[in-house]
């Protein structure tokens, strides 16, 4: 028996491993130990995500991953050590301080992704978790008092789809409390009083579309405080005033653009502090004193980070960032230090802290980047394009470096979902790859329907109009082809959630597009509506289209991609978790089957202990390692 030496027995075993047990794979060539050896140094990006403030302390709560799936981690100073909390193997999704003392924290956590969260409560002293609510319902949205002995939240337990308001104290969880009972799914908890006898209750019917309530904490009585009427109004990120008086809100009443108003519920008096704004507020923040509110406005898709007076609505000075995403504002009980996310090209999701008063930023976390030096990586180029019926439309190109790639370079167009997302300027991850090791370019777009343009481009795609959003990503293509240093004759397509949907959409209107990957897309209108879960399907009924009209039923069934699976000619890759709660496993069943049907070439990859997307690093790494299989194959060939 001849013994191989180490090295090479590990060089056979890597380059002959298995398929792991949690992954069903189809079509997928072997991935080799040495792509995997080339490719891992863009595979060890991290993020580092704010959670919360330490009441008392200058200390703060992060999330971020250091095996499989982040976890929680205390940072005691700028820069410090991240000491991790939880050791779990789910994600876990965020965490809060217990306020005032911080002797505890809650945290969200789901199992496979299926998004059924539970809360759970950490105890700092020990760390012993306790499991807070019931293991079966969908929990979210915890927000605490002031004095932090209780935690109000949505929750689907009494139906298992509308999403009523319950009350707990985390010390004494089995005396929950359900506060009001309602009737549709899109509830959540948007404030407490500072006296705690009222909380702030917003009812989201669509991104359009949402009203706020204020609700008796002892009765559950509730009063609507934003009047229905002709115009569909969208509010988000309301606050109690200091003096519970008043609100602060970002609403796009009046305007295209969400903007900061100040509400008085009695005289219904709005004052609008953000009027010179011409783009979106993205998000607010209000200092515990109410002397400061902190917004992040959305100039073309970059993310600017501006501080007022409360009072005067003056603005202080503005830091200077690197252009990118900030997001996730939370102010400090010091009132002035404000922490915050920033994610840049040249960056992964870092963060943050601002001293509003003095104006000093504070860099808490530096994300590992494998080894790479992220100063190589290229910044982004904005486009504007005119859309199929000359509707403006906008996006952003990476493009690969010239000298190391010269002549024309193939492209890929990455679609976002939503379909109410938007594609912004931020770091790119293991898409460095593609831009740095191969020379794809990687294009963005914010076709009609995208969010941050106004709420009447939102629409614009909204039930019949379903396909003009298609049609956009034509005026794309037409784009790719002026070009000078684009090859319009190597164009893939990508995109998770409703950007799989157009991605199939994509493949079968233009045959030039080589190839795509659908990751958790929707194949066929009607049987998504019917098996999405039964929380979802009413909020999606919204912006789809209701397949319970029969004429809308007869649209949904002509677009959808299975009654046209006999156009996508090209090369496909299917990627769906099996605990998917929003877009069921079935939707990429049906599309495989009817592909291979016809004779078509179809990739599938299915995790069997993933939801909507991969959340655990070792089923991302082989996605995108038969992501790279799948383009070197069919598009760079």
């Amino acid at each position: 028996m001849r013994i191989l030496p180490v090295l090479a027995l590990l060089s056979v075993i890597g380059s002959q491993a298995q398929t792991p047990d949690n992954l069903v794979v189809e079509g997928v060539p072997a991935i080799s130990a040495e792509l995997r050896a080339d490719v891992s140094r863009y595979m060890e990006f991290r993020a580092a995500s704010f959670d919360s403030w330490h009441p008392v302390r200058r200390e703060m709560l992060i999330s971020t991953r250091f095996a499989d799936t982040p976890q929680l981690h205390l940072v005691k100073m700028p820069g410090g050590a991240r000491k991790q909390l939880t050791f779990l193997p789910e994600p876990v999704r965020g965490g809060q301080f217990q306020p005032v003392k911080g002797e505890y924290v809650v945290f969200a956590q789901d199992t496979g992704g299926g998004e059924f969260f539970q809360l759970y409560r950490y105890d700092l002293n020990d760390g012993k978790i306790t499991l807070l609510t019931d293991g079966k319902s969908r929990n979210t949205g915890g927000v605490f008092s002031r004095s932090g002995k209780w935690l109000a939240y949505s929750s689907t337990k009494r139906n298992g789809k509308d999403t009523d308001i319950y009350i707990m104290d985390p010390i004494q969880p089995q005396k929950v409390r359900l506060l009001l009972e309602v009737s549709t799914p899109g509830w959540a908890v948007a404030d407490w009083a500072h006296d705690e006898s009222k909380l702030l209750v917003a009812e989201y019917i669509s991104i359009n579309e949402t009203y706020l309530h204020v609700v008796d904490t002892k009765t559950g009585k509730k009063e609507l405080i934003t009047p229905k009427g002709d115009e569909k109004i969208a509010y988000s990120d309301a606050k109690f005033t200091a003096d519970d008086k008043m609100f602060y809100l970002l609403t796009d009443k009046g305007s295209e653009f969400q903007r900061l108003v100040r509400y008085d519920p009695l005289t219904k008096f709005e004052s609008v502090l953000t009027s010179d704004i011409p783009w979106d507020v993205d998000e607010m923040a209000v200092s515990p004193n109410g002397e400061w509110i902190a917004i992040v406005i959305n100039e073309d898709g970059a993310g600017t980070l501006r501080v007022l007076e409360s009072k005067s609505g003056k603005e202080r000075r503005s830091p200077k960032l690197p252009l990118g995403t900030i997001g996730n504002l939370h102010f400090h009980e010091n009132n002035r230090d404000l922490a915050f996310n920033l994610s840049s090209a040249k960056s992964p999701a870092d963060v943050y802290s601002l001293d509003v008063k003095s104006g000093k930023v504070e860099r808490w976390t530096e994300s590992e980047t494998g080894g790479l030096n992220t100063d190589n990586f290229v910044e982004p180029e904005m486009i504007k394009v005119n859309g199929f019926d000359g509707t403006p439309i906008s996006g952003f190109i990476y493009r690969p470096d010239t000298g190391k790639f010269p002549g024309r370079r193939p492209v890929i167009i990455n679609i976002h979902g939503g379909p109410e997302g938007q594609s912004r300027p931020g770091f790119q991850s293991r898409n460095n790859y593609f831009l740095n090791e191969l020379g794809i370019a990687i294009l963005y777009p914010n076709v009609r329907g995208s969010s941050g343009y106004g709420k009447t481009f939102l629409t614009r795609d909204n039930g019949f109009k379903r396909e003009d959003s298609v049609r956009d990503i034509g005026a794309i293509l037409k784009w790719i082809h002026r070009d000078q240093l684009l090859d319009s004759d190597r164009i893939a397509v990508v995109g998770g959630s409703y950007g799989g949907y157009m991605v199939l959409a994509s493949m079968i209107h233009y045959s030039e597009i080589r190839c795509g990957i659908d990751v958790v897309g929707i194949s066929n209108f009607l049987t998504f509506l019917k098996n999405t879960q039964d929380y979802r399907r009413d909020l999606r009924r919204v912006e789809y289209g209701d397949e319970r009209d029969e004429k809308m039923r007869e649209f949904l069934e002509k677009i959808s991609p299975t009654t046209n699976a006999d156009k996508i000619k090209k090369p496909l890759f299917v990627v769906q978790g099996k605990n998917d709660p929003r877009v069921p496993l079935s939707e990429s069943e049906q599309m495989v089957k009817d592909i291979r049907d016809r004779g078509g070439k179809v990739w599938y990859l299915m995790a069997k202990d993933e939801g909507h997307g991969f959340g655990k690093k070792k089923n991302a790494d082989y996605q995108f390692l038969a992501s790279i299989l799948f383009f070197k194959e069919n598009l760079l060939n």
